[in-house]
């Protein structure tokens, strides 16, 4: 554009822009105050739009009239003569050739100007041979009281002074309104808004994805299918626009560059791993990697990446971009499962050494989840994936219990590969510990039958032990005690004198469920003098347990909580929260029972601490569910609705219709109890 005779006048403002309202209102406040601005953001975020909505804002043209100035950084050379000059030009300066502020200082402090300098990292990337002297007059522009300077940049490397805005993406409702505003078609349908949120709501995808379907006259069907089979690839319309474009713009700055050769691929891994990489796990991830944390920072400044709940992630259309097209032939990546896989090999069991530590997974859980979908796929008949798969859901069962995406994966398998019936036994647990026990028995049965086939003694008694259970959960007492007599003595013919503890102790549950409460005593007892002294605190922790639970049933509370509390008493000292929910759970009933509300409502509020700590949703659900019981019974009715209310919204989150519907008809016993009392348990 030609500089007119008090200089370039701005290009317009999008015509395509919702959403952004609240922006548009702090970043004019902020120019009414001229004050100076940095708007920062990855390629593609809407930065530019952004800057030109406000420059052509109605208040701000009022402010500074015709001495609205834009700059795009990125159309000549990152000297600074050319900046300078440019500078001069579009604030219609006289000057031809300034070889700094000096001679345009005058016309600067003359009037109040606007100033847009668009697409800056181009010049104020820190690896440029310019880049300190241009840095210095920038901060200068933006120092001077009458000049309202606002920058725009994919990096952070702005002057002090300014006023930073990371930009985000957009609303759901303004990416519809984007997207189907260039579109063109009116009707609205959930396989787009999936498409739309698969992009992270990122304001240039969304345009290029509206655009290619409107010139190629895609109806939605056709759209839908075209993401699934290409995905960010089919963001590139017939103006050769793409989104790859953008982003290899960002990848050849000076910048980025100078980070070495490692840095496209750290970026492809971070691209590959949905929640991109936890900070904690940098090193041990990327040991021969030298100044991996400053190229993680760097990534961050660039805009390629960010920090979210301590990882660092980025958008997803860039991810999908940036991720390794073939995993197993990324180098880097390949080395990273062999990390992962490590790290999951650990053993992990309450009673053994390194618990704690393996509590790493509940953060990791989906990200390592992804790895394993990946490379099973590559390699169906690979022991090592399957192998960190059934570690995975070890993990989970102890830390986080959730079922996992690879089921299908599992009971896929054929049934002659080695890792079958132990992934099908962790599996089981999973849904055992989501209470479905019905899909937990069919897991085991088939576990089972397959370890019976081969001969494997060890296998088939831990699918029998987690069958037992199952059952005593179902109140199928007789079969369960079938399964774990004879999974007791098979470890106690194997020589696993822990192991056929266990078993026993389990037996002793079933036949307490059973009224053989003589018998379980004995089977309890047996199991205890099998244990050593010392080394296995949590079996005999667990065994106190059972003693608890068994005088609980036959209807002695006194030595129910005796037991118990001596359970607690060894538990606590290690935190194993699955074992301190339940032992707090019951103490918490027999309290209530016994009179004592005050010491019910603590241990209620310790058990549900526990099933938080594990992110177990099932036995949070259970506890706040026991505590709406003690309130209605403390004719606190609001509080008990409250609580009930959210017991059903933790079982629905897991699908546990039965809990689900039981919690109702708690509710239903809430309202009637209310309405008894003379009081309403609904909310007025």
């Amino acid at each position: 554009m030609e500089p007119s005779a008090t200089g370039e006048l701005p290009p317009p403002p999008p015509r395509i822009f919702f959403g952004r309202d609240e922006l548009i209102e702090k970043i004019v406040g902020w120019a009414e105050g001229l004050m100076p601005i940095a708007l920062i953001g990855a390629g593609g975020i809407g930065k530019t739009s952004v800057a030109l909505t406000v420059l052509h804002d109605d208040r701000i043209k009022r402010r500074f009239g015709d001495e609205r100035r834009f700059i795009r950084c990125d159309k000549f050379p990152a000297s600074l003569p050319h900046f300078l000059r440019r500078v001069s030009m579009a604030i219609g300066a006289s000057v031809k050739n300034p070889e700094d502020l000096t001679p345009l200082r005058p016309f600067l402090s003359s009037k109040e100007i606007f100033i847009v300098l668009d697409n800056a990292e181009s010049i104020l990337d820190p690896r440029g041979a310019s880049a300190e002297e241009i840095y210095t007059v920038v901060e200068e522009l933006s120092q001077l009281s009458n000049i309202c300077l606002c920058i725009t940049s994919r990096i952070s490397t702005v002057p002090l002074d300014c006023k930073c805005l990371d930009i985000p993406t957009l609303s759901m409702e303004a990416a519809r309104d984007t997207f189907h505003r260039i579109y063109q078609h009116d009707e609205r349908s959930n396989s787009i808004d999936n498409i739309l949120q698969q992009l992270d709501l990122h304001p240039l995808s969304i345009t290029l994805l509206a655009t290619v379907a409107h010139h190629n006259k895609w109806d939605t069907d056709r759209l839908a299918r075209e993401w699934d089979e290409r995905r960010t690839d089919v963001l590139q319309t017939d103006h050769n626009r793409s989104l790859a474009a953008a982003i290899e713009l960002s990848l050849s700055s000076l910048m980025f560059r100078e980070l070495g050769p490692d840095a496209r691929d750290l970026l492809g891994v971070v691209a590959f791993f949905p929640q991109g990489v936890d900070e904690k796990n940098i090193d041990w991830l990327f040991p021969t990697i030298v100044g991996r944390k400053n190229i993680f920072d760097k990534f961050c400044v660039l805009s390629l990446a960010y920090r979210s709940d301590g990882f660092v992630t980025m958008l997803a259309p860039l991810r999908d971009h940036l991720s390794p097209k073939d995993p197993t032939s990324a180098p880097l990546l390949c080395l990273t499962k062999d990390h992962y896989f490590g790290r999951l090999s650990v053993d992990v069991h309450p009673g053994k050494p390194g618990f704690e530590e393996t509590r790493w997974i509940t953060s990791e859980d989906v990200n390592v989840e992804h790895l394993l979908d990946i490379f099973m796929t590559t390699d169906a008949t690979s022991d090592g994936a399957w192998g960190a798969c059934d570690d995975l859901m070890k993990h989970l069962y102890w830390h986080k219990p959730r079922l996992v995406m690879l089921g299908q994966k599992i009971e896929a398998l054929a049934d002659d590969h080695p890792s079958k019936p132990e992934c099908l036994i962790q599996l089981a647990q999973l849904f055992h510990k989501v209470s479905n026990h019905t899909k937990s028995k069919q897991l085991l049965t088939h576990a089972s039958k397959l370890s019976r086939e081969r001969g494997d003694d060890r296998q088939l008694a831990l699918a029998l032990g987690s069958q037992s259970h199952t059952y005593l959960y179902t109140s199928s007492y007789m079969e369960g005690i079938r399964q774990a007599e004879e999974a007791s003595a098979i470890f106690e013919r194997l020589g696993d004198v822990v192991d056929q503890a266990r078993s026993l102790n389990q037996l002793a549950l079933l036949l307490c469920g059973d009224n053989q409460f003589d018998a379980a005593e004995e089977v309890v007892s047996r199991a205890i003098n099998l244990l050593p002294e010392k080394g296995e605190p949590y079996m005999v922790s667990d065994c106190e347990y059972t003693l608890g639970f068994l005088y609980q049933n036959k209807g002695d509370r006194k030595k129910a909580i005796h037991h118990f509390e001596a359970a607690l008493g060894i538990a606590s000292s290690f935190n194993w929260n699955n074992m301190l929910f339940w032992i707090c759970f019951f103490l918490a009933r027999l309290f209530y029972d016994e009179g004592r509300v005050d010491d019910a409502f603590a241990h209620i509020g310790r058990a549900k601490s526990h099933a938080a700590n594990d992110h177990d949703i099932i036995l949070l659900g259970q506890a706040t569910g026991r505590q709406a019981v003690f309130l209605n019974g403390q004719h606190r009715f609001e509080e008990a609705r409250s609580e009930a209310l959210a017991a059903v919204d933790l079982f629905q989150k897991v699908g546990a219709a039965d809990r689900v519907e039981r919690i109702r008809e708690l509710l239903s016993q809430i309202d009637s109890d209310a309405e008894a009392n003379g009081r309403s348990g609904h909310p007025s």
